[in-house]
């Protein structure tokens, strides 16, 4: 028998063992080269590159970026392990002399990585840079930009960035490494040259990933204002395009206690031509907020949180707020609104808006709130709210507006510089519908306004029941109209300053706490008896009827009539409300004609006060006919 061959792969691996063991000495070798290269640099380069050389560097660096001229006095420190690095202390950025010497800032300490290899050949670059303490102060013109100032690096890049295609192009020859920059405890003050303010931030400290000019820049930034912690998160593919006050995609988040907000879209810092994306609102304490702004609006107690979420984009002369999520103290509405800017510089806010259920209350005081905005107090030409015009549909299953409660309500509020209403169209209200008007004109509301609410069908009876309103009260379901006015502002008139007309009819019901067989028998036997005396039973009725006028504190009773099966009631004189006295007149006369004999007319005179007057009945004797003085 013969020698058995070998496989062909036992033949191919021979000669891979034999070359393996060379290739691994060379590979071992080169990385131990590589390694004694690396050490020997670190050792050696404290002796082979100059700290003026870094220094000068970092001045340079800063002075390109700025375009201001930057000074450093304190004495380099350069370290070299694990990365070759550098610290500059004492540093300060301002104008060259020749051009006003004007301070952008100071830094109390400067740390920056730079390349090794490139320091030994005489020359210098940065990257991954350490700010302590920075005191910077910028400027922001009248169009929202901030003035990056003169031909630095930054501006350069910022004002000869472009769009094309969606995306930012920077000429190459104006691009440069960035790297990181991280901000401990810094001061900034911001001048803004709009407003006339100048805000200042301290407690500054930032993380910005910004590896070149042309790369996407992502960055969070945490500083305290006026005694509050604010966070702002921002990331933008464009960034050049944003500082140079152009639109391009971006991504920013502000996060405090008093508000948190976002957008996600296109967007830009000077203004809101060609915005587009998706945005939200948070304000859990609206009072808060509004102090802490320095602003001071009265009576916004009711107005306690506030939220809005929505897709938004620019519109002709303002903003569009699309699938808008809006939540006012515990009310949620959903709808569409709009914002815009007319001729007159006045600001429009549109919209429509479907709540479940909504408290009215708060849309009223920021109605009267609107009206008063010129009150003492504001700025004198009105201040934000005056130059606000407000057009707003409303609608809601369930709405309060306390103490009353209302249902499939449909409302309105129209503001404008010369007229101010509220309107609810149709609800449904205890059983029943309501309408109802406000509305103030002339100049600046001081003209006073005017009241009217129309109710059909309701039950009042359940009504008085429910706010358990005390005396005897028409329990039945009815109609009541209300037509009020006053000539001074509504926001400040009281109960003496409105004049106007009340009327009110009701189908059968009763009169609780009123027996009309009590007064007859107690008219028979007493010169004068309390009501509380008559009370033991409900007098019964078929219709009753109302007519009032209000004027000067006091409502004038023209015609009450109450229509029992039996009896009929009827009352005139006058109620001062603010004394709750009553000074009446009335009678118990017969429903039928027939039945005068049995039941002869009564008259009485009530008075004292509300809800238990004293009854006094007037001798017949004592009448006289009609007309007779």
């Amino acid at each position: 028998m013969g020698t058995s061959r070998q496989p062909k792969w036992r033949r191919k691996m021979i000669p891979v063992s034999r070359w393996l063991p060379g290739f691994a000495r060379i590979a071992t070798s080169l990385i131990l080269f590589v390694a004694i290269i690396f050490v020997a640099l670190r050792v050696a380069a404290p002796y082979l590159v100059s700290s003026a050389l870094v220094r000068s560097g970092i001045e340079d660096v800063l002075s390109k970026w700025t375009g201001y001229q930057a000074e450093i006095k304190g004495t380099p420190v350069l370290e070299f392990w694990p990365t070759p690095r550098i610290t500059l202390n004492q540093i300060t950025i301002r104008q060259p002399e020749s051009r006003g010497n004007k301070l952008l800032g100071t830094i109390e300490s400067l740390s920056a990585d730079f390349s090794l290899l490139d320091a030994i050949r005489g020359s210098a670059r940065f990257h991954e840079f350490h700010l302590l303490r920075p005191n910077l102060s910028l400027t922001r013109d009248q169009q929202g930009l901030i003035d990056w100032t003169y031909a630095g690096q930054l501006a350069k890049a910022i004002t000869s960035a472009r769009q094309e295609g969606g995306a930012e192009v920077l000429d190459q020859r104006l691009d440069a490494t960035i790297g990181a920059i991280t901000v401990e405890d810094g001061t900034l003050n911001v001048a803004d040259l709009a407003s006339g303010k100048t805000y200042h931030f301290e407690g500054v400290t930032a993380d910005i990933t910004w590896p070149r000019l042309s790369s996407p820049m992502t960055a969070v930034l945490i500083a305290r204002t006026s005694g509050q912690d604010l966070k702002l998160d921002f990331s933008s593919g464009s960034p050049l395009l944003i500082f140079g006050g152009k639109v391009a995609q971006i991504k920013t988040a502000l996060t405090s206690r008093l508000v948190t907000a976002e957008f996600t879209g296109i967007g830009g810092i000077s203004g809101l031509v060609g915005l587009s994306g998706n945005m939200s609102v948070n304000i859990p304490d609206l009072p808060a907020l509004l102090a802490w702004s320095g602003k001071s609006i009265p009576d916004v107690e009711t107005l306690r949180s506030f939220s809005i979420e929505s897709d938004i984009f620019s519109a002709a002369n303002g903003l569009r707020f699309n699938e808008v999520a809006l939540g006012l103290n515990d009310a949620n509405a959903t709808g569409v609104m709009d914002i815009s800017i007319g001729t007159n510089a006045r600001a429009r806010l549109g919209g429509t808006l479907a709540f479940d259920r909504m408290n009215l209350k708060p849309f009223f005081d920021a109605f009267t709130l609107r009206l008063a905005a010129g009150e003492a107090g504001a700025p004198e030409d009105g201040g934000l709210l005056q130059k606000l015009d407000v057009d707003l549909r409303l609608s809601a299953r369930e709405m309060q507006l306390p103490p009353f409660q209302l249902s499939d309500v449909g409302a309105s509020i129209i503001v404008s510089s010369n007229e101010a209403k509220f309107d609810i169209g149709d609800s449904q209200f205890e059983g029943g519908e309501m309408t109802a008007h406000l509305e103030a004109t002339r100049g600046n509301f001081d003209g006073g306004g005017k009241l009217q609410v129309s109710i059909r069908g309701a039950d009042f009876a359940g009504l008085v029941e429910r706010l358990q309103l005390k005396g005897p009260l028409p329990l039945a379901n009815g109609s009541l109209d209300i037509s009020l006015k006053t000539n001074k502002p509504i926001w400040t008139a009281g109960a003496a300053d409105v004049s106007g007309q009340l009327a009110f009819h009701g189908n059968a019901g009763s009169i609780a706490g009123l027996d009309i067989e009590a007064i007859r028998s107690q008219a028979a036997q007493q010169k004068f008896f309390p009501l509380s005396a008559v009370s033991g039973r409900a007098f019964e009725f078929n219709r009753i009827d109302v007519a009032a006028t209000l004027a000067d504190g006091s409502a004038e009773l023209r015609g009450v009539s109450v229509q029992g099966a039996d009896e009929t009631l009827t009352l005139s004189g006058i109620i001062p409300y603010e004394s709750k006295g009553l000074a009446l007149s009335g009678s118990l006369q017969a429903t039928d004609d027939a039945k005068k004999a049995v039941l002869p007319v009564l008259p009485f005179f009530v008075g004292g006060s509300w809800p238990n007057p004293v009854i006094s009945p007037v001798p017949l004797i004592n009448q006289q006919p009609p007309g007779v003085q």
